[in-house]
């Protein structure tokens, strides 16, 4: 039987001044990453060369001008420019948001075009990376608007999944984001990555709760009891298993967490803050909803440590395995429901 290709990893480089290059390059200075996947990186040969020079890394790395041009067994990086931009290690400056930006672009346009499997992004900086071409509060926004399907933030570890109902948004206009079109949306787009991209058939999902102890039966706000308590009873009356919705505060500390398959919270902190506690390290963003795979690190820019060769790679590798893993995922769930002898089985 011939032998499949390996996976096409494309990566965005991140903000050139925080630790996005470093960790990418320890990621695949050990040889054995290109044994199951080839690595194809948007910047140029020039800047890596420098950033391999002064964090002291050891990487070898085949330079191409397009993407398709990649060769299995070998680290790529394809040359998006030419220059050798001004690298101020630790500081947010317009023109590292900018060669951020073109790395982006190119590997966004790479994806689309099949150039590249998928896509794994390194850390931007929200604020400097804006422009005329770049009007979005992060990653995922941007994403969403490039390819096709409704994105949903997703934060996974192997035995974590958090997702947000709404996600770089003021606390302020949480409240009134929330609906109850928007929850049943979440949900399904939840559900259906949990099928497709995890492999899990029958997903069992909470709710959290969007006011203290879930408004305390309108004690505390009235939103949990009018929008979110009539969703959860309407699709589980339908079949699905949703449950909720939970007080946030006693949900993790009492390790109710363990009994889902994920959880949807109201709101970004909500979300992550116990989840970077949980899995710090080895956390991993997922944008679900995309006709795409694309992951990035649970961490930032990290401007404090960048240019000390001192960044854990841990999360971007992480990041690496979880696009390859929910790739091949998407790839089987494909051919069992083109397979009607399989999809039958799968019924019962």
């Amino acid at each position: 039987m011939e032998e499949k290709a390996k996976i096409r990893v494309g990566i965005s480089i991140g903000d050139l001044n925080g630790i996005g290059c470093e960790v990418v390059l320890k990621t695949f200075e050990d040889p054995r990453m290109t044994d199951f996947c080839t690595p194809i990186i948007f910047a140029s040969n020039k800047t890596i060369s420098k950033q391999k020079n002064d964090l002291g890394i050891d990487i070898n790395y085949n330079g191409i001008k397009e993407a398709s041009k990649a060769i299995e067994g070998k680290v790529n990086v394809v040359n998006v420019w030419n220059e050798v931009p001004n690298t101020l290690y630790g500081k947010a400056t317009e023109e590292s948001g900018a060669y951020a930006l073109k790395s982006l672009r190119a590997a966004v346009r790479a994806l689309k075009n099949n150039e590249i499997d998928l896509l794994v992004t390194a850390p931007i900086n929200k604020n400097n990376i804006q422009s005329k071409d770049f009007n979005f509060p992060g990653h995922t926004d941007y994403l969403a608007s490039e390819l096709d399907g409704e994105s949903l933030m997703f934060m996974v570890t192997d035995n974590l999944r958090i997702g947000l109902l709404t996600d770089h948004l003021a606390v302020k206009d949480v409240p009134e984001a929330i609906t109850p079109k928007l929850v049943r949306h979440k949900i399904q787009i939840m559900e259906n990555s949990l099928k497709m991209d995890f492999g899990i058939r029958k997903p069992k999902i909470a709710l959290l709760g969007i006011n203290p102890h879930s408004g305390d039966n309108g004690v505390i706000g009235k939103e949990d009891d009018e929008v979110l308590k009539p969703v959860i009873r309407e699709l589980s009356d339908k079949g699905h298993l949703v449950f909720g919705p939970y007080a946030a505060d006693s949900f993790f500390g009492s390790d109710g967490y363990k009994n889902f398959d994920a959880i949807l919270a109201a709101y970004h902190d909500q979300g992550l803050i116990p989840f970077k506690t949980l899995s710090f390290g080895k956390g991993v963003n997922f944008t679900a909803g995309l006709s795409k795979v694309r992951t990035s690190p649970d961490h930032g820019t990290a401007y404090e440590i960048a240019g000390k060769g001192a960044a854990d790679p841990g999360s971007f590798k992480e990041a690496v395995f979880m696009a390859i893993n929910i790739f091949r995922k998407r790839e089987e769930f494909q051919e069992l429901m083109e397979n009607p002898l399989q999809k039958q089985r799968m019924k019962r």
